[in-house]
């Protein structure tokens, strides 16, 4: 759809999500689905197995897997492909980059991670809900946003989004502790993605008036 028919990425990004939600209810028969006894039972845990891990094994997954990415964003031709397409597509093309095979790389790499994604959620609450993470969309749009990424494109990093992530966290997880109502939660998150991406607008036009 993005890369024939150029549907706005990020309208079919959520146009998919509604139509993946509504496929995991409907093979789920709008229910929760007990998670077996398997491997991903212990990506989560609290006190990992084995204990000298430290920190659970889906921890270390993910910072493996950002370390990867970084570099590979960073340091080879792939990742300033990736770049360059999100700065500017068309000028991309004229370089004689293949776009639209490089956006479905892109989107498939995505869709690999997010399955995992999914997997690591799954450990954390013992079973598979259809129903769970709703908006937590908003909340990633922040935490990139916040971690120094654009809209527009062309910019961030894994680093930067890492940190924005734990930003969020530790927001909604010191809403929960002060004891204020989820309403108030949803108030704050709500301001903050606004600020955020006032201030990645802002960026923007002043990196154009430049």
């Amino acid at each position: 759809a993005i890369t024939r028919l150029r549907v706005v990425p990020f309208i079919a990004t959520l146009g998919m999500l509604g139509v993946g939600r509504g496929v995991a209810k409907g093979i789920a028969g709008s229910q929760t689905v007990n998670m077996p006894d398997t491997w991903a039972n212990d990506l989560l845990l609290t006190v990992p197995k084995p204990q000298w891990l430290l920190v659970a094994p889906g921890v270390w997954i993910a910072i493996v897997l950002a370390v990867i990415a970084a570099v590979v964003l960073r340091r080879t031709v792939f990742g300033r492909r990736v770049f360059a397409v999100g700065s500017n597509e068309a000028a991309a093309r004229a370089c004689g980059i293949a776009t639209d095979r490089l956006k479905l790389y892109i989107y498939a790499l995505a869709g690999l991670l997010f399955g995992l994604a999914g997997v690591m959620q799954m450990s954390r609450l013992r079973q598979g809900d259809p129903t769970v993470a709703a908006g937590l969309e908003l909340d990633i749009i922040a935490a990139v946003v916040i971690g120094g990424g654009s809209l527009s494109g062309g910019e961030g990093s894994i680093l930067g989004s890492m940190i924005g992530a734990l930003i969020m966290a530790f927001l909604r997880n010191g809403c929960q502790q002060v004891g204020w109502p989820n309403y108030i939660q949803e108030i704050i998150i709500g301001a903050l993605i606004v600020i955020a991406v006032a201030v990645d607008r802002w960026r923007s036009s002043r990196a154009a008036m430049a």
